[in-house]
């Protein structure tokens, strides 16, 4: 579409020329199946006789009328923006137009379960598509009032950020909901949700007395499966926490939160009704990651009622800052207020380990990245905006102390209530509160790129008492930014039952390139040393070689699985740095992961397992490691405890790693039931699991696939049709896969099905034919579909499977012909070829 892009400049301009009060929408969503009338009311000011433009995303435009002065829409309007001249000093601007339904999971998006062909709404809005449902003068910092009034089936639940008025009847089958007005919010936090949407409710009272409703809504088919009493608690555990630290009551009328449909991301903080990710609903018994990903998602929304949604950035430069808050803010809430403990483990396995990926690739940025136009932000929603970000924080409430941290904070949602801010608003908060001078701080963690190495050096006497020691800090050439760090230096011994206990803690400032610890000498040197122990800072560390060794032999033996996982997150990135084979890191994995507790943990080393064998193992050794792997998962599904989450994990990882025929008849006894494990439930995810990796082996027809489908016609159900079908290793479904991903004609969560399908192949050789008519289709679908349709077929298609020279001279073809239009592009494609590159690396370094 022409213009839709936003640049900074422009935004900027917009907001020197206007002041906004107040917008009403009126919205028909009973006009048909593919657009909905949508009409706009705008009161505003502006500077006289000039001349402005609103964003509206339209079918077709009836009518703009400007100060009562009626302007012709061939003229004014090019279906993205609106042309608005010659502006009075107070404006009431009208636009009557009809908007088209998404099936994208951008703008309003339009869902039909096929459980009972109702139809589903619901609005997702960042970056900037809030002008896919109304016009808008879409940016962060043009804040307003908004009122909604939406005619819908009179059956129909609808929902938006004040609380739900009672319907009037417009005729037999149809009602119209009129909301109230809402606080002075920005656009992109602004929400519609319509539809048969089945609630629980319950109440909780606000820190200043006032009764806070609380809604929980799914489809009518998911509402059996909604775990209500878990998310409420969680969510009153969390208003409990932030009330307390934040120092400012709930600051919206009521909290709804909706469990929606093919949703694109894990959730979005409309003010106060936020949609999540349906997958949270779960049909088949969760692994407690699960549980624990949607509580963190949860607290994560959450906290963005104040910081995002009460006090909002000026412009996306400061996205990082809204993320890393609330990504920071759910762990701590999670890890003080609630039965997750244990989430700064996750936290570094997780949101740790994509950033320190992130940060290593060359598309990396500062935290504080500038954001010349929206094309920028799109791509940004990345590690380091969410990861790196909160570790920074992390890293920043060491250095000035919780209490400190919180009281600036306090202050900071105080003085700012309502308005916009940049970084240094809250800066000014944090020196205030800590009498810390953050200007240093700022400068290295926030405006510049990369990640520090953190090594120990240490020198013993006879006794093995310490007489040297001193912390060692590197960066590469690239980004050789020498930072200074607050962390803890952990001693940790084995003990008379053979378990690594820690011995002691020092936590200090550590500056250059090398800082001495003299509290550190005359102490005995311990079994194993642990730089950044308790994870206070953004780092890879290194163990020196007698930690290592104490280490490799001993890793199940620690008593605490934060400094456990400190050291399989030091082993991974040895391996990504091809500094140690990945043969040897696999077997480090599959020797130890049995003893691991914690189910994050072991989620993410699952994950890291099919890394190293899909990428980082030597050519030669991938089939025989890939064949042992896989006999080792099943040893150790069938030795975990009966009925345990760790049971259900070894299991579906096993189904992604069989290959031989007696692995995969295996699969098969599991599906009919002729292989048994004690207390494995055969449950419909697992199933589908089973039947995926099934098809994938080229033990499934079209025929047998269709009648699974039958068995199970749900919309997840669909999807898993689709990913099975594109999973079957023969030329045909993997063209057939290739053409209905470039198509752009399926729903967003059945695209992600076919993707993740078509990439599913036992022979990579299988996919090689698809690199050349990927490079030819791209830039078209770049320019034609939405953006994110087309960056999942730019990320989803590429020919990652063939770690080869051939697949980088083909990826630098296509960028030396790009030019340097399209950077959002550019990004995308040049983060996929680090990624062979690295894999390249590290299989050198296997052989």
């Amino acid at each position: 579409m022409p213009g839709m892009n936003l640049t900074r400049s422009e935004a900027s301009e917009r907001a020197e020329l206007l002041n906004l009060d107040s917008y009403h929408v009126e919205l028909d969503l009973t006009t048909g199946e593919e657009v909905f009338a949508s009409r706009t009311t705008v009161r505003f000011s502006a500077q006289p006789g000039t001349s402005t433009f609103i964003d509206a995303v339209t079918a077709s435009v009836r009518s703009i009328t400007l100060n009562g002065v009626s302007l012709d829409p061939a003229e004014h309007s090019d279906g993205v923006r609106i042309n608005l001249p010659n502006l009075a000093a107070e404006n009431l601007l009208v636009i009557d137009a009809d908007a088209l339904y998404m099936n994208t999971g951008e703008g309003l998006h339009r869902f039909v379960d096929p459980v009972d062909n109702e139809v589903y709404l619901y609005s997702q809005f960042e970056v900037a598509d809030c002008r896919r449902m109304f016009a808008v003068f879409e940016q962060p910092d043009l804040k307003a009032t908004f009122q909604f009034t939406v005619t819908a089936p009179k059956h129909w639940n609808v929902i938006s950020n004040a609380p739900t008025p009672r319907p009037e009847l417009v005729g037999e089958t149809a009602a119209r909901w009129d909301f109230p007005a809402t606080e002075r919010i920005s656009c992109y936090i602004t929400a519609l949700i319509a539809g048969p949407y089945q609630v629980q409710r319950d109440s909780l009272v606000s820190s200043d007395g006032r009764t806070i409703e609380l809604g929980v809504f799914a489809r009518a088919s998911m509402m059996e499966f909604l775990d209500f009493e878990n998310i409420i608690t969680v969510t009153r555990q969390g208003f409990e926490f932030f009330e307390k630290n934040f120092g400012v009551p709930y600051p919206f009328e009521k909290y709804d939160q909706l469990f929606v449909p093919e949703f694109n991301a894990g959730a979005m903080e409309n003010a106060g009704a936020v949609t999540f990710l349906e997958d949270y609903v779960f049909r088949s018994r969760p692994t407690h990651a699960m549980v624990e990903r949607r509580a963190i998602t949860i607290l994560h929304e959450l906290a963005h009622m104040w910081f995002g949604d009460l006090v909002t950035m000026k412009w996306w430069n400061d996205l990082w800052l809204n993320e890393s808050f609330a990504e920071f803010m759910s762990t701590l809430a999670a890890a003080e207020n609630t039965e997750f403990t244990g989430s700064w483990t996750t936290f570094n396995m997780l949101e740790k380990n994509w950033a320190y990926r992130q940060d290593q690739l060359p598309s990396t940025h500062p935290v504080v990245a500038e954001m010349n136009d929206l094309a920028d932000v799109e791509v940004n929603f990345d590690g380091i905006t969410y990861a790196k970000g909160a570790s920074v924080l992390r890293q920043l409430v060491a250095f000035v102390g919780q209490d400190e941290f919180m009281a600036g904070v306090r202050s900071y949602f105080a003085k700012h209530a309502w308005k916009n801010t940049e970084l240094p608003d809250l800066l000014r908060e944090l020196e205030a509160a800590s009498g810390r001078d953050l200007s240093n701080w700022s400068g290295q963690w926030l405006e510049t790129a990369g990640v520090n190495t953190l090594k120990a050096t240490m020198e013993t006497d006879n006794t093995g008492s310490i007489t040297a020691f001193s912390i060692e800090q590197s960066a590469v050439a690239e980004y050789h930014t020498i930072r200074d760090h607050r962390l803890a230096v952990g001693f940790y011994s084995l003990d008379e039952q053979g378990k690594l206990e820690r011995t002691h803690r020092e936590e200090l400032d550590i500056t250059g390139t090398s800082t001495p610890v003299p509290a550190l000498l005359g102490m005995a040197r311990p079994d194993l040393v642990l730089l950044n122990d308790d994870d206070l800072t953004y780092a890879k560390i290194r163990l020196d070689e007698q930690s290592l060794s104490t280490a490799t032999e001993h890793l199940k033996d620690f008593t605490e699985s934060l400094p456990r996982t400190l050291v399989w997150s030091a082993a991974w990135d040895a391996v990504r740095d091809a500094e140690t084979g990945a043969s040897s890191y696999i077997q480090l994995l599959l020797n130890n992961i049995g003893y691991e507790a914690d189910s994050s943990v072991i989620m993410v080393l699952l994950r890291q397992l099919n890394t190293a064998l899909d990428s980082y193992v030597a050519e030669q050794k991938q089939q025989e490691l890939g064949i042992y792997a896989a006999d080792q998962l099943w040893e150790l599904a069938a030795a975990a405890t009966a009925g345990s989450d760790a049971q259900l994990q070894f299991t579906l990882a096993y189904a992604t790693r069989a290959r031989t025929d007696a692995q995969v008849d295996r699969l098969q006894g599991l599906l009919d039931g002729t292989v048994l494990l004690d207390g494995l439930e055969l449950d419909t995810d697992l199933r589908w699991s089973l039947i995926i990796a099934l098809a994938a082996a080229g033990r499934k027809t079209p025929a047998q696939l269709d009648k699974e489908l039958a068995a199970d016609s749900t919309s997840q159900g669909k999807t898993n049709w689709y990913t099975a079908r594109a999973a079957m290793p023969t030329r045909e479904a993997k063209t057939e896969a290739f053409n209905l991903v470039l198509s752009g004609t399926l729903s967003n969560d059945n695209h992600a099905g076919v993707i993740a399908g078509f990439n599913k192949a036992h022979d990579t050789a299988l996919l090689a034919d698809f690199a050349e008519p990927y490079f030819a289709a791209i830039m078209d679908k770049w320019l034609t579909l939405s953006h994110e349709m087309a960056k999942r077929i730019v990320i989803g298609l590429y020919p990652s499977a063939s770690i080869s020279e051939l697949t980088i001279e083909r990826t630098d073809a296509f960028l030396a012909e790009l030019n340097d239009e399209h950077p959002a592009l550019r990004r995308l494609l040049v983060e996929s070829r680090a990624d062979v590159v690295r894999a390249l690396q590290a299989q050198a370094a296997d052989a």
